[in-house]
């Protein structure tokens, strides 16, 4: 029984490439329709990240979601007629269904649905190398099923049958139940003995300054490690290309601090996933400076950053010493100027943005374009800075890294 589970959750999160997907958005009290495009923006890059193909989009204005099918009846009906004799092969919700929600919709519709925790979790699942992560990327996704099982699974709720399965009168879906909080409590416990593991690799690190990059995903965290640190972490124009935090001894004038690369935030990114990476997060928790880099080029960076923000509260880090680095420069000057623009102008728009965000961030901002390599001494300076600074305060008698 539990094999049968176990596989089918691993088939129900994976989407087979190159699948074509239908988007829902809901425009409600809590968020306005241009919120809700740019989310069903990200929800189709998240999408494409997956391997399905966005042709559709579906939004309707409710002051508050239907308890049943999410969407009204009407809209329902407008997406079935849409998908009928198409091949789309699953429609995408861009905020969290229940089970009972994720079931009706289904029986509506005949199509496979999933909602934005349930894509995330799949990217996770597709993205997950070492041991820490697969085994984070489970137990967010038996906490994401746990509380659907019912609406999910209703043809279930029947007494168990046959040689073997008379006495308490156990359920099925109590089976299932039982079976997921078995496996949850099983992930937790080996979770807990890497976590022991890493804390002590951390405790062997010495006495260095610790440095982690944070940001929101796909900003261009790992091609700025790869510039610092000289190595070669995989980076990717992707949501989610790292999910194991990468850490390296990096060296700048004889001053050496230790660098570490995270797993990007996202606006709802699911809070049981939120819990299971608080492990890989560590990192940030424990880190003397942040560098919080930001794609300046995207149209919601600023929602952005006050996402990472948010989430760095939600961590006890947003307090840290911060240098935030506003990377992608060169496309936004792309986005922004245009080839008749006088060069004048050019410098007096950059210039009222240097001048804001220094403000903003008390000084510590530095404008770079990670790919051109633009920028990239004075990035090295400022962090040395930092780092001596930091050193100064938290090891005064290391004297041989101070100058």
């Amino acid at each position: 029984m539990e094999g049968i589970f176990i596989t089918m959750i691993d088939k129900k999160n994976r989407i087979q490439k190159e699948e074509k997907a239908v988007l829902v958005g809901l425009v409600h009290k809590e968020q306005t329709e241009q919120q809700v495009n740019e989310y069903l923006d990200e929800l189709a890059f998240l999408a494409e990240t997956a391997g399905a193909i966005a042709v559709k989009r579906f939004t309707q204005k409710l002051s508050h979601p239907d308890s049943r099918t999410f969407v009204g009846k009407g809209k329902l009906e407008e997406i079935k007629k849409y998908v009928q004799g198409k091949d789309i092969r699953i429609i995408i919700f861009d905020d969290e269904l229940s089970g009972a929600q994720i079931n009706n919709i289904e029986k509506e519709v005949d199509v496979k649905v999933i909602d934005r925790s349930d894509l995330i979790l799949d990217i996770f699942a597709r993205r997950a190398k070492t041991a820490q992560a697969k085994a984070q990327v489970e137990l967010a996704q038996y906490q994401y099923i746990l509380p659907r099982l019912r609406g999910m699974w209703k043809h279930l709720e029947r007494l168990g049958g046959g040689i073997g399965t008379r006495g308490p009168g156990e359920t099925e879906i109590e089976t299932d139940r039982r079976i997921v909080r078995d496996k949850i409590s099983l992930l937790k416990k080996r979770l807990n003995e890497i976590d022991k593991q890493a804390f002590t690799q951390r405790k062997d690190r010495g006495e260095f300054i610790r440095v982690a990059l944070v940001g929101y995903t796909n900003v261009g965290k790992s091609t700025i490690m790869n510039l610092l640190s000289k190595r070669d972490v995989f980076a990717e124009n992707k949501l989610f290309a790292t999910l194991d935090t990468t850490t390296s001894k990096v060296v700048f004038e004889n001053t050496p601090f230790l660098l570490s690369d995270t797993v990007g935030f996202i606006r709802k990114l699911p809070h049981h996933l939120v819990e299971s990476f608080k492990s890989t997060l560590d990192e940030v928790r424990e880190a003397d400076i942040l560098l919080h880099v930001v794609d300046i080029s995207h149209p919601a960076y600023e929602d952005q950053l006050g996402v990472v923000n948010k989430t760095l509260q939600e961590l006890n880090a947003f307090d840290k010493p911060t240098l935030t680095i506003f990377n992608k420069m060169d496309l936004y000057e792309q986005r922004t100027f245009d080839e008749w623009l006088e060069e004048s102008t050019k410098q007096e728009i950059l210039n009222d943005l240097y001048e804001r965000w220094q403000n903003e961030t008390n000084g510590n901002a530095v404008f770079v374009a990670a790919i051109e390599k633009r920028n990239l001494e004075l990035l090295r300076k400022t962090i040395l800075e930092k780092v001596r600074q930091m050193y100064r305060v938290r090891y005064p008698y290391k004297t041989e890294f101070l100058y």
